[in-house]
């Protein structure tokens, strides 16, 4: 039960920033959403390095020299990923009028779903292996601490439903529609947790450089497409006061619930 409400809790977080659509009238303001981007630029950078990083490390010797080896290969591994589905999927980020990846004729409504699918996706990565470490006893990893990332995750995932349903709504989407692009948009987040979970319960020595894959493939989404996005002019000093306060929060919430 712990594990379902565990790969679960980031698509809630999810829905509930895509509810936002039905209570704010205007589009959000450029200062709101440099600061939430940063914020979740925050969480993320910290929930690879303390809660997949570390153990993966943690799980491969400690001490031993050769315990930072999973942890490179993996993360390596995970940039790589993304960079081969970013290359692969046409999709087209939010204020943007050019699509990336190869020509298509979906709709700029699907191609928009599709670039957060991919955002979404190392996240639900991170929660599920996380998950499998805790459930098999891996070093450095309780089911406190998994809950942590699982929370964590899911607070970012508030504002990054209300940044992706409002422009929705801008474009002349209806609210309900708005709101189920954004809630969609969540949904492979449990989807690829549980895929995880289950592939690591198979492939159990594996297991760090899955930790590490997920955080790579985490820092790739914020490094192509968070922090560009926030640290554009203006307003970009909101955007570093928000991944200081994500970074923070998350390190905290994994240390105090690991």
């Amino acid at each position: 039960m712990t594990l379902i409400l565990g790969l679960l809790i980031p698509l809630l977080g999810t829905m509930l920033g895509s509810a936002f659509v039905f209570f704010m009238k205007d589009d959000m303001s450029p200062r709101v959403q440099k600061t939430l981007l940063g914020f979740a630029s925050g969480v993320m950078v910290a929930a690879s390095v303390w809660s997949l990083l570390i153990p993966a490390m943690d799980m491969s010797g400690g001490e031993n020299a050769f315990s930072v080896v999973p942890a490179a290969v993996g993360f390596l591994l995970g940039m790589g990923f993304l960079l081969l589905l970013d290359e692969l999927t046409p999709h087209l980020h939010l204020g943007s009028d050019h699509p990336e990846g190869p020509r298509s004729h979906l709709s700029r409504t699907v191609m928009l779903a599709l670039a957060v699918t991919i955002h979404n996706l190392p996240e639900g990565m991170a929660v599920g292996v996380v998950f499998a470490g805790a459930t098999q006893g891996a070093a450095g990893l309780s089911l406190a601490s998994a809950v942590a990332v699982s929370l964590g995750i899911a607070i970012q995932n508030i504002p990054e439903g209300a940044i992706i349903s409002m422009p929705m709504r801008a474009e002349g989407n209806s609210r309900w529609r708005s709101f189920l692009i954004g809630s969609l948009s969540g949904a492979v987040e449990p989807l690829g947790g549980l895929a995880v979970v289950l592939l690591a319960s198979l492939l159990t020595p594996i297991l760090p450089y899955m930790l590490a894959f997920a955080a790579g493939a985490m820092f790739y989404v914020v490094v192509e497409e968070l922090i560009p996005e926030a640290s554009s002019e203006p307003h970009s000093n909101l955007s570093t006061i928000g991944f200081a306060g994500g970074f923070v929060l998350m390190m905290v919430m994994d240390v105090v619930m690991g």
